[in-house]
Formats: structure tokens, C-alpha cells, sequence
């Protein structure tokens, strides 16, 4: 019994820890402000090409987070980046991914893009 409420303990600080540690990594944006700044920016579908080409936000670029390690020349660390996936995970992860490696103006979609209303582009 012990061993399981010290187990409960654990999981719980990393899940705050993660939480707290991303929230310093990468600004949540509604759709809205998403939408306010992202054609200024670095649009970056994280999601795989199957997802990407189903539908994306008009302008996006499809890096996914799988090969983003190798594709971060694509990428410039001057301009903001705005990220997005299904639904807010790996986008979450590029982002830390990208956090160390020294890019600082990173931002995400807050739902992903299943929550996405606006414009898509498909194929």
C-alpha cells in the first residue's frame, strides 16, 4: 500500500513538473491569438505527411516531430515559431525539442487543430 501511494506521488510532481517546465518553454495560444500573429511567423505542422495532407492550416509547412531533429535548418531562430498538431502534444514536445536548441519565441495552438476553425487547405 505504501509503495503505491508513493507511486501516486511520484507520477503527480512529474506531471507538475512537466507542466511547469513546458509553460516556461512555450506561449498556449487560443485560436484566436494564434491566428493574430502566425502569418508573420514560422507556421510548422508537427503532425506525419498521412495527417498533413488530409487538411492544415492555410501556409503551414509540414516538419514533422519525428524528423525535426533533422530538419531544423528549415527552421530560423529569429522568427517566431507557431506550432501546431492533432491535438497539442507532440506539438508540445517539438517545442521542447526546439527549446534546446536554443530557439525562444515558440508558440503552440491550445486544442491543436481538431479545434481549428479556420481556414484549411486540403491534399
Amino acid at each position: 500500500m505504501e509503495f503505491l501511494v508513493i507511486g501516486i506521488v511520484v507520477l503527480v510532481a512529474v506531471g507538475v513538473f512537466r507542466y511547469f517546465r513546458q509553460k516556461n518553454v512555450v506561449t498556449i495560444l487560443t485560436e484566436d491569438q494564434f491566428r493574430e500573429g502566425y502569418r508573420k511567423a514560422q507556421l510548422i505542422d508537427v503532425r506525419e505527411p498521412q495527417e498533413f495532407k488530409k487538411g492544415h492550416i492555410l501556409g503551414a509547412r509540414n516538419i514533422p516531430v519525428t524528423q525535426m531533429k533533422q530538419r531544423l535548418v528549415e527552421m530560423r531562430k529569429d522568427k517566431p515559431l507557431y506550432l501546431y498538431c492533432q491535438s497539442g502534444s507532440r506539438s508540445a514536445r517539438a517545442a521542447q525539442l526546439l527549446h534546446k536548441k536554443g530557439y525562444t519565441d515558440l508558440n503552440q495552438l491550445k486544442g491543436g487543430f481538431k479545434k481549428w476553425t479556420g481556414k484549411i487547405k486540403n491534399g
